[in-house]
């Protein structure tokens, strides 16, 4: 068996396979030795049946299957013994058939079309500068986290009238196209919670109403739509559609958040028992807590900054028509060469960004090992845990619950997708020449988001 490689540009190739009767004859002939053992065909005792009506009836597909076999070994260990690397998988070359006869099989050749990876000139330095954008923690931040934990933390009472933090009970009553109520329609108890609702013109219609007031809403506009819809009404989601847009809602209660006291009891449930004595110690630890916690964030925005320079910057050529075709050949679902070509810029951002990545990770020698891995997805798990109020497993259990995870082959890429990012922003951090600049937490949340999108 052969393969040879027919180079047609920089980032287009062929391979050649040329497979010999040599390579498959006794593959197959042993193969049919075992389905005359077991085929059950009328007027022959099992076992008995004639070599030449078994190659007759089975011979081409058992070798059909030999040849794909060893067609793909071929082509992946050559693939893997060369130094240039391959692009999603080798395709059959479009509009050529296989040369080879499989009612008198002999030698067959197959040719298959390949794209290769783009040599890259990726250029950072310590010349490049960047800025490392940083929230500041002012006494105005401080006490909006300080009021969020005492809220969390708080009690619910009855309070006089809606505020635009409160919780509102009352009966939900569906109304007719004249504002009367519907006979035989929606009446249902539920709560709504004022923060949610996102028009202002309906909290405005709310605010200030006191138990006993009645108010027509829109029920979507006072919830989160779909589920949480039709859980306050007391209907099934696929029977929303079918509900009137407008509803009485009767005030019953309404329930106001009142903010945990700043006591040594807060205290220790925020940061565990005797940690923190005082509101000025309280302050203190937010500062710290805060400050690491916003780090990982403006490390995000680094590399989300140096990475799309990087893109915009670094030439790379792809195979792209070879690409186009692999990636509909590799689709669950048939794509249309519409959806193909709307899609294609984005996964072509997105595989020039791993090609990026995987050159600066080779050049500088930054691996992720399987061990290394194991123990991530293990703080993972601590964390997870904590979030819930629940002490880690021991040392083996947690061994064995992270390795499940790697098991699973889309959350082990997760993982190691997590990894890479964080070694590719230590990288930055130290390769790069940062410029902090402070700014205040609303602007912070808009470079944040902005740098997301």
């Amino acid at each position: 068996m052969e393969v040879t490689k027919n180079q047609i540009d920089d980032l287009n190739a062929e391979l050649v396979v040329k497979v010999e009767a040599k390579d498959y004859e006794e593959k197959v002939n042993e193969t049919l030795k075992n389905y005359r053992k077991q085929a059950n065909i009328p007027g022959f005792r099992k076992g008995k049946v004639p070599m030449g009506l078994i190659k007759k009836q089975y011979g081409q597909s058992v070798l059909a299957e030999e040849l794909n076999k060893l067609v793909s070994d071929a082509l992946y260990k050559y693939i893997d013994e060369q130094e240039f690397e391959v692009l999603g998988n080798p395709l059959p070359k479009e509009n050529e058939e296989v040369k080879g006869d499989f009612k008198t099989p002999d030698t067959f050749e197959f040719t298959y079309e390949i794209g290769i990876s783009p040599e890259m000139d990726v250029k950072l330095s310590g010349r490049n500068k960047y800025e490392y954008t940083k929230v500041k923690i002012d006494d105005k931040l401080i006490n909006k986290q300080m009021n969020d934990l005492r809220r969390r933390y708080g009690k619910l009472v009855s309070g006089e009238k809606v505020g635009d933090k409160d919780m509102v009970l009352g009966q939900f009553v569906e109304l007719d196209d004249k504002g009367e109520i519907k006979e035989g329609g929606v009446m249902n108890s539920s709560t709504i919670s004022m923060e949610f609702i996102e028009k202002d013109e309906v909290k405005k219609k709310l605010i200030g109403k006191k138990p006993g007031d009645q108010v027509v809403v829109n029920p979507f506009d006072v919830s989160r739509g779909g589920e949480d819809t039709a859980s306050m009404l007391g209907v099934k989601e696929d029977e929303l559609d079918n509900v009137s847009d407008q509803f009485q809602l009767t005030i019953n209660e309404v329930k106001v958040m009142e903010p945990a006291d700043l006591n040594q009891e807060l205290f220790d449930k925020l940061f565990g028992e005797g940690n923190v004595k005082s509101e000025e110690e309280m302050r203190e630890r937010l500062v710290q807590d805060m400050g690491q916690m916003f780090e990982k964030d403006s490390d995000k925005i680094l590399t989300r900054r140096v990475s799309n320079d990087l893109l915009d910057k670094t030439k790379v050529d792809l195979p792209d028509e070879f690409l186009k075709r692999w990636i509909k050949a590799s689709q669950k679902d048939p794509i249309t060469d519409e959806q193909l070509e709307e899609d294609y810029p984005n996964y072509q951002r997105s595989l020039k960004w791993q090609l990026i990545q995987n050159d600066i990770f080779k050049k500088n020698d930054i691996k992720i090992e399987q061990e290394e891995a194991l123990n991530y997805t293990k703080g993972l798990l601590v964390n997870q845990y904590a979030q819930y109020g629940m002490p880690a497993p021991g040392e083996e259990e947690l061994n064995q619950a992270a390795q499940q995870v790697l098991s699973n082959q889309k959350e082990s890429q997760q993982i190691f997708d997590m990894l890479a990012e964080d070694k590719m922003t230590t990288y930055f951090k130290e390769t790069v020449k940062l410029k902090e600049n402070e700014v205040d937490y609303d602007e912070y949340v808009k470079i944040a988001e902005d740098s997301n999108a």
